[in-house]
């Protein structure tokens, strides 16, 4: 994290919540749970700490 008005100040949250609400929409949802089960699906039901450490980049080889 950088300092309050660095670019980089909450860049990986912001980033985070664009991309989640370009993939499951402005739902407006009637009670918190609906919502959460939307997030679950969304992360493959893993948490969002699960879904970071699972996370593994494939190496690709230039020639």
């Amino acid at each position: 994290m950088g300092r309050t008005g660095s670019c980089f100040d909450n860049a990986v949250a912001k980033s985070f919540f664009a991309t989640l609400t370009t993939e499951i929409g402005t739902t407006v949802w009637t009670t918190r749970e609906e919502a959460r089960q939307d997030v679950f699906a969304y992360l493959g039901y893993r948490t969002p700490h699960e879904t970071r450490v699972g996370y593994r980049q494939t190496p690709t080889l230039v020639a």
